[in-house]
């Protein structure tokens, strides 16, 4: 049994790995067996050039009846469609091609900006077939016209149809504008139709324009060099060299960092940069003069201005949409060679905004920058301005010469003048005050204003005997700030409203009184004017308003009172009525009260901004307590709580 069982093991192991091993077919009942075939133990090598090839394989696929139709469908295919291309080709069908249309552009590749520009365009059909409903399409570029208006334009012109191997020859004028220099592309086109198709087709053909004036000339008259903080002109001339007329024209100027616009004729059109010529004909000359000053600014900076000419934008009436010309002018900041440099109240800067009931003081910090020495130095400050008071003026080691309003210094007044070394420095003082505002002689002074124009002079020796004059300059505008007053006062015996309670008041007992705040205003425009105050927390506000027409409001959990004044014009309480409301409030005190004469509303602020002088104002009002020093039946005692 067990010999039997080796034998087994040793047939399967044959069965696995012996490759000779031959296996003894089993009988199966009812099955056939398959013919045995060899198969090879790896790829036979290809048969030898020239040697005859076995194509039984091939031969099947010809053999097989699917493969013979389609081979047949197909030379049948074959033989059609090139009978139809040759019957498309020889027999002169109405097929159309692109590129049998020639276009041809015939003009100048520039153009003076603003004139008139001829453009020919010659069509040639060499298609069988014709160009039917034929229109010839121009457009332009942005703000380019054939009117001259601005903005974006196309030019369609119809043509009708052009015959097989015809030409058709059209001429456009239009008018273009641009920077000098700048290419335009203009795209003409040739939309058609063929016979028996609603099919829209394009022939396209691209053309650059050069602009090569422009129809505004532009100059700027300017220094070439600028001291710092000293004040320039700019003259703008734009001058149109166009035959046609130009409209919507604007001008803008772009002010490099440091420059700081002060006034322009005329004054421009928008902000202050931007003027609107409108309507320009030929020939007609537009001068701006622009002034300014250089500040903030160092030596050897050197400052770009810019101008631009061109037309409207169509979606900002303040911008323009094309430039037609521009211009740079350049400006070299450059050290005086005396420093003349103007403090007001020991602040440096062009305007400053001065009150008129306080003295203004002035210094003049002078510094000779120059490796000689500077002989005869003198420096002279000169007054101007309806708000000018020559009485007030006095000088440090100074001479005032009211017949021209001058302050002098020089060597007769400071013995160092004679001679300045070189870096020396120091500094001159000198005062003044305002005029009142208003004066029952001179009125009301409107936009008050103190200028002050200092100058510095000297002579500089030059190799041998030669001398050199040096000057510079500088001015300051001084603007008076207006008075704007705010007045309080409460009453009990007389006012907009009938008071209740006792006088003097008494412990647990209500009293109600009437605050009445008043304003007035001299000179200037005051805008965004409030008045702001809160009450005590042992007062309460009863609600009553007048007039009802002002815009007083109280907040309970903060009781805040805020009356919205909004403008003071100038004279307000002076020359015309004052503008005044009153509320009323009311006071119910405590046995801790008695005896004493309680705040009934605190400090009260006016707040606002001088248009003029360009500055927020602020005016403090003290609180009032039950002292009704206003009211003119009011008793000696009647302030004091009672028990």
């Amino acid at each position: 049994m067990a010999q039997e069982r080796l034998d087994r093991i040793e047939e399967l192991k044959n069965k696995l790995f012996n490759k000779s091993y031959k296996t003894k077919p089993a009988s199966r009942l009812g099955f056939a067996y398959g013919q045995k075939k060899d198969v090879p133990d790896s790829w036979e090598e290809e048969e030898k050039k020239g040697e005859a090839k076995d194509d039984s394989k091939g031969k099947f696929f010809l053999k097989t009846s699917t493969f013979k139709k389609f081979f047949i469908f197909s030379v049948v295919f074959f033989v059609l469609a090139l009978g139809f291309a040759c019957y498309i080709i020889f027999s002169g069908g109405n097929t159309v091609s692109n590129d049998n249309i020639d276009m041809s552009v015939l003009s100048d590749a520039s153009v003076a900006g603003g004139e008139p520009f001829p453009i020919q365009v010659e069509i040639v059909n060499r298609n069988s077939s014709p160009l039917e409903l034929a229109d010839l399409v121009v457009e332009y570029p942005q703000s380019s016209s054939d009117n001259s208006s601005g903005g974006t334009g196309t030019i369609r012109t119809s043509l009708g149809t052009i015959p097989a191997g015809g030409t058709q020859d059209e001429n456009i004028k239009i008018v273009l504008f641009g920077e000098q220099g700048s290419v335009q592309d203009l795209k003409i086109s040739l939309e058609y139709r063929v016979e028996g198709s609603n099919a829209i087709f394009v022939k396209e053909e691209p053309y650059e324009v050069t602009i090569s004036s422009t129809p505004i000339n532009l100059s700027i008259n300017a220094p070439d060099e600028a001291n710092p903080n000293q004040e320039i002109s700019l003259n703008v001339k734009a001058t149109l060299n166009s035959t046609e007329p130009l409209s919507n024209v604007l001008l803008s100027a772009d002010y490099p960092i440091g420059f700081e616009f002060e006034s322009a004729t005329p004054a421009p059109s928008f902000g202050n940069n931007v003027w609107a010529f409108g309507s320009l004909s030929p020939g007609v000359v537009q001068n701006i003069e622009i002034t300014g000053k250089m500040v903030d600014v160092s030596d050897g900076e050197e400052k770009d201005f810019r101008v631009s000419s061109g037309s409207e934008s169509d979606s900002d009436k303040s911008s323009i949409g094309t430039v037609f010309n521009s211009l740079e002018h350049k400006v070299m900041i450059k050290e005086p060679f005396v420093e003349a440099d103007l403090y007001i109240n020991g602040v440096y800067q062009s305007e400053y905004a001065a009150s008129s009931s306080t003295p203004v003081s002035g210094e003049i910090r002078w510094a000779n920058n120059l490796t000689t020495k500077v002989n005869d130095l003198q420096i002279s400050a000169k007054f101007s301005g309806n708000a000018y008071d020559p009485t007030t003026v006095s000088a440090t080691d100074g001479f005032f010469d009211c017949s021209d309003d001058t302050i002098t210094w020089d060597k007769n007044t400071k013995e160092e003048f004679a001679e300045v070394n070189p870096g020396d420095s120091g500094s001159v003082l000198f005062s003044f005050s305002p005029l009142a505002l208003f004066s029952a002689a001179g009125g009301l002074l409107s936009q008050p204003v103190v200028n002050i124009d200092v100058s510095v002079k000297g002579s500089n020796a030059l190799e041998g005997n030669a001398t050199q004059e040096i000057d510079n300059s500088e001015s300051k505008v001084v603007s008076i700030i207006s008075d704007a007053n705010l007045d309080a006062k409460a009453l009990y015996y007389s006012g907009a409203f009938t008071n209740t309670g006792p006088i003097p008041p008494a412990v647990g007992q209500k009293t109600t009184y009437t605050v009445v705040w008043t304003l007035s205003n001299t000179s200037n425009n005051i805008s965004n004017a409030q008045v702001h105050s809160t009450l005590p927390s042992w007062m309460s506000f009863v609600g009553s308003v007048s007039p009802s027409t002002e815009d007083l409001t109280y907040d309970s959990l903060t009781n805040e009172i805020v009356w919205n004044v909004g403008e003071i014009p100038p004279g307000t309480g002076i020359t015309t009525t004052g503008r005044s409301v009153s509320f009323q409030i009311s006071f119910t005190p405590s046995l801790s009260q008695a005896g004493t004469a309680p705040v009934i509303i605190n400090d009260a602020v006016l707040t606002g901004h001088d248009d003029f002088a360009n500055v927020d104002i602020t005016v403090n009002k003290n609180s009032l307590d039950t002292t009704l020093l206003e009211d003119p039946t009011f008793p000696a005692l009647g302030d004091r709580v009672v028990n």
